[in-house]
This record gives structure tokens, C-alpha cells and sequence, in this order.
């Protein structure tokens, strides 16, 4: 059994939360538009939106590399803006046995919890993930506030 560790981080969006939550859960088709030198696609496999119990994919570039993850998704809590993502296939598995991303927005914040497990103790914490993350979601806040 790995070591288990939980990342959480906050970032300003001056968009409004609530924009950036709407994306995640209504429009997420559209974020590879919105930032393509990052994420190349996103797509639902099972369900027909973001919701409990649907399976989405996304294809993207991190590190140079194309990588990929399939998630289910766990919970949607609509009061606090939140989905919890729980990666069941991809490349994040190769160095977690479990992974799980819980986005949250509340006025000119988007919080992002990582629950993770590692499959060894010299893996490395997942920062340079949580930074990616942070990249996009800046890209859509920019985006949000030209419209």
C-alpha cells in the first residue's frame, strides 16, 4: 500500500467561480478550444453531460508529451459549485494507484483538491500537475471575461 496524500490549492479567477464551475460542468467540450496547447479533447463516454456516474476522457499535453485520463464522475454538488473526478485509467496511473480531482469554486476562487495515493515513497507529490491545472483554468478565466 502506497502513501496516501491530499494537495489542495486556491486561485483567483476573476471571471467569478461560478463561470469557471459552469465550464467544468455544462461546457467542458469547450475548454480544449479554449486552450489547445494544453488539452487536446475532452469527451463523454457514458452519459450525455457531466453527471454522476458519466465517464469522460481528455487528451492532453504536459511535459511535450500527449497524455490522456478516463474519469468517472464521483459527485456533483451544486450549492458548493464542486465535481469530484475520479481518474480510472491514464498516465497520472502510473505513479498513483488512485487519483481523484475535486474542482470547487466559490466567488473569485476555484479550488482544487488532489486525493491521491502513491505507489511508492519516492514518488514525487503532484505540483508540477497541480500547476498544469492552474494553467488552463487561467486560460479559461481569460477567456470567460472577453465575453
Amino acid at each position: 500500500m502506497g502513501v496516501k496524500g491530499k494537495l489542495i490549492a486556491s486561485i483567483e479567477v476573476k471571471c467569478g467561480g461560478h463561470s469557471i464551475h459552469n465550464m467544468f460542468h455544462i461546457n467542458a467540450h469547450h475548454i480544449a478550444n479554449i486552450n489547445p496547447s494544453k488539452i487536446n479533447r475532452f469527451e463523454i463516454h457514458e452519459g450525455e453531460t457531466v453527471k454522476i456516474g458519466s465517464i469522460v476522457s481528455w487528451k492532453y499535453n504536459k511535459d511535450g508529451e500527449e497524455k490522456f485520463a478516463n474519469q468517472v464522475i464521483e459527485a456533483i454538488d451544486p450549492h458548493k459549485k464542486s465535481i469530484t473526478w475520479k481518474v480510472i485509467e491514464g498516465n497520472v496511473l502510473e505513479l498513483y494507484n488512485s487519483f481523484t480531482v475535486i474542482t470547487s469554486s466559490e466567488h473569485h476562487w476555484t479550488t482544487l483538491a488532489f486525493e491521491y495515493e502513491k505507489k511508492s515513497e519516492d514518488t514525487p507529490e503532484p505540483l508540477t500537475l497541480l500547476g498544469f491545472f492552474f494553467d488552463v483554468i487561467k486560460q479559461m478565466d481569460g477567456h470567460l471575461l472577453k465575453q
